[in-house]
């Protein structure tokens, strides 16, 4: 692995990018969002703070958050629920955690692109209780969306909002997600994918709070579709 996908560098590509606000959401972690904070004050750039958890069913979620204290919180309860499993770098790539500067810190024992014992209602209670968000992955891949794992949806999954990928047709999914706010995000993985998707609101600050409002009112627009 390398420091390619830094906060510092994240949050310089989406400035770049003309972003106004972010969201760092590693798979199982938010140890990197200490860092992105810092990036994101001296940058000026609006934030919030999460982890993209793979629920034991194996859905991709968001849970996002105002606070570090938050995020933390839920990262140590899942923590608790992932297999101690080593991570081996040479595989998947080493997970570092990293201050503001790039300076690692250390590199995560275990390996995170994992399933939590969780299932996805508990992950979704846990994600309120703690005041976030929670919002459905990219729910038009045919691998770890909520209608690839689950199918048909109950209605009592506890989703704030759904997301769609950055070049996924947003009336095909509109009319599938009716019931749900729709969001669409870049869920980078490299860094020339920071701003490639990407949601458009009236906010007066990026809040869970007033994402929250916006999403009740329907206020919460997806922006264009990406094609590569």
């Amino acid at each position: 692995g390398d420091l390619e996908m830094s906060p510092r560098a994240i949050v310089e590509r989406a400035r770049a990018a003309g972003l106004d606000g972010v969201a760092l959401t590693d798979h199982n972690s938010a140890r990197n969002t200490p860092a992105l904070a810092a990036c994101c004050r001296t940058a000026g750039l609006a934030c919030l703070f999460g982890l993209e958890v793979c629920t034991a069913e194996e859905v991709h979620t968001l849970t996002l958050f105002d606070t570090l204290e938050q995020a933390e919180a839920m990262t140590r309860w899942i923590y608790d629920s992932l297999p101690k499993r080593v991570n081996q770098p040479e595989i998947f790539g080493d997970q570092p955690v990293v201050t503001a500067d790039e300076t690692v810190v250390e590199l995560e024992w275990r390996l995170l692109s994992t399933a939590s014992r969780h299932p996805l209602r508990a992950i979704g209670a846990e994600t309120h209780r703690l005041g976030g968000l929670f919002i459905a992955c990219h729910v038009d891949r045919a691998v770890f969306s909520v209608f690839s794992q689950l199918g048909v949806l109950s209605g009592d999954e506890g989703f704030d909002a759904m997301e769609i990928s950055r070049g996924a047709d947003e009336e095909t999914w509109r009319a599938r997600t009716a019931t749900h706010p729709l969001i669409r995000s870049s869920d980078a993985h490299y860094l020339a994918d920071v701003g490639a998707g990407w949601s458009e609101a009236d906010l007066r600050v990026l809040s869970t709070a007033a994402l929250r409002d916006a999403f009740a009112r329907r206020a919460v627009r997806p922006g264009p579709a990406w094609i590569r």
